[in-house]
């Protein structure tokens, strides 16, 4: 069969495009947004790409257009589609038919971690020697891979709130029908399809009711929101963890470098003390919810503590892009003043009193529209200078939050002023931590260069 996929360069379709291949299909796709990694990993495995929405790359007529959720109704190739009645489905519902049935799903969904807990969670199942199968809306540096169909009964997915399609407005993650679901988290994001954090709850429930009786729910009882919306109905076993009392596996964790050593009260058995190369309050949660799934599958402690110090974790997850002349670049998929202020404390951890510059792309819809613009300026706080790029077209304006924050906080309207800004403002050693959802220009290799040759 013949699979187009439209909006191939995504995280999740560019995995899609990967599980479709290993099937046996022959796999095309196109895109707008091409660049690294997925463009990287999609040419390795021989997947080719047609750049921009002509239709006629629909010629010959492929057996099936998976069509991804940026594309909408008045995009010539979506025309073109309909017009000549060509079969398509949305990504969700092609991995639901063709890679979850007859699979034990283990989704991991929330607002935040979900990618690093997914590729732990999938890592932790491969170092038992279970070879899952996985789905993962970023690069897993262990596997190098973001998915792969695996060889036996599991299936480990990033579970997705964001809409399905232009056709099916649910979210991704009711597709997937789990039998083991992971809450990390819930708050409101993507405010261009949900009108408030009610709408968010409502989807993460229709999530709940797909779970069967024979279930698992891995939630996290520090957080309210997950609460409330279980008590709208649960029809499954849960298992709570969090740093609260009511948790039934509790965190601590102690700071010892370069990662973290966590200890997990368990109610039912002895307590598990552990090191993880990940630095954050974040991360030390997103790490015991990986590990309360697969220890519900019965991987046994001493597995789960010899493969977590080996977890590499995920491209553009607080990862050093070059160090030049003592400063260190680093990457990170933050686009959430949640996930911004998560980062910048972990790095925080890991440097010491060392300088930091938070450098912001605001590109994900909810951050062009000004929907998280008061967060921000909490959200900065473990940075020692700011500096937003805010281009003519960014919804709001960029001042208002660098009077807010202060001195400390600079705005420009092109890539180049903001990597003159940061070149500088950069105090060797320092670390300049870059932000954003996108490629946000080739910031990363323009600045290591200028800086180079300061």
């Amino acid at each position: 069969m013949h699979v187009h996929i439209l909006g191939i360069c995504g995280t999740f379709m560019a995995g899609l495009a990967r599980l479709a291949q290993q099937q046996g299909h022959r796999v095309t796709g196109a895109d707008v947004n091409v660049y690294p990694p997925m463009s990287d990993f999609l040419a390795t495995a021989g997947i080719p790409i047609t750049v921009g929405w002509d239709p006629s790359q629909l010629q010959p007529r492929p057996d099936l257009v998976v069509i991804g959720n940026a594309l909408s109704r008045g995009n010539p190739v979506v025309e073109y589609v309909l017009n000549e009645g060509l079969l398509y489905c949305s990504g969700p519902a092609w991995v639901a038919i063709h890679v979850l049935r007859d699979k034990h799903v283990l989704a991991v969904a929330g607002t935040h971690g979900k990618t690093t807990t997914t590729s732990l969670l999938a890592w932790l199942l491969e170092c038992a020697g279970l070879n899952p199968g996985f789905l993962i809306g970023g690069l897993p540096e262990n596997f190098g891979v973001p998915a792969r169909l695996g060889g036996g009964k599991y299936f480990v997915i990033e579970a997705d709130e964001y809409d399905s399609a232009f056709f099916d407005k649910r979210s991704k993650f009711v597709h997937y029908a789990p039998r083991t679901l992971v809450i990390n988290n819930l708050e409101l994001d993507h405010v261009d399809i949900f009108a408030d954090l009610n709408a968010v709850m409502t989807q993460f429930h229709h999530l709940v009711r797909t779970v069967p009786g024979a279930g698992t729910i891995i939630w996290n009882s520090d957080d309210r929101n997950i609460e409330e919306t279980l008590q709208r109905g649960c029809w499954s076993s849960t298992l709570k963890f969090g740093t609260g009392a009511t948790a039934e596996w509790r965190l601590e964790r102690t700071l010892v470098a370069p990662g973290t050593r966590l200890r997990l009260l368990r109610d039912t058995q002895p307590p598990l003390e552990l090191d993880s190369p990940l630095n954050g309050q974040h991360n030390a949660m997103n790490a015991t919810a990986a590990i309360c799934a697969a220890q519900l599958l019965g991987i046994p402690d001493a597995t789960v503590a010899t493969a977590l110090p080996r977890f590499k974790n995920v491209k553009r997850r607080l990862e050093l892009v070059g160090k030049v002349r003592g400063i260190s670049v680093y990457d990170d998929f933050a686009h959430h003043p949640t996930a911004i202020a998560a980062t910048l404390q972990a790095l925080r951890e890991r440097v010491g009193n060392g300088q930091i510059i938070a450098v912001l792309e605001p590109r994900s819809n909810s951050m062009r529209r000004g929907a998280h613009q008061d967060e921000l300026v909490r959200a900065f706080a473990n940075a020692d200078q700011v500096v937003l790029f805010a281009p003519s077209t960014l919804g709001w304006d960029s001042a208002v939050v660098c009077n807010s924050v202060g001195d400390r906080c600079q705005a420009h309207e092109t890539i180049d002023t903001v990597v003159n800004a940061v070149t500088k403002l950069a105090r060797r050693p320092a670390h300049v931590l870059i932000m954003s959802n996108g490629a946000f220009g080739g910031i990363h290799q323009r600045l290591i260069a200028q800086l180079g040759n300061a």
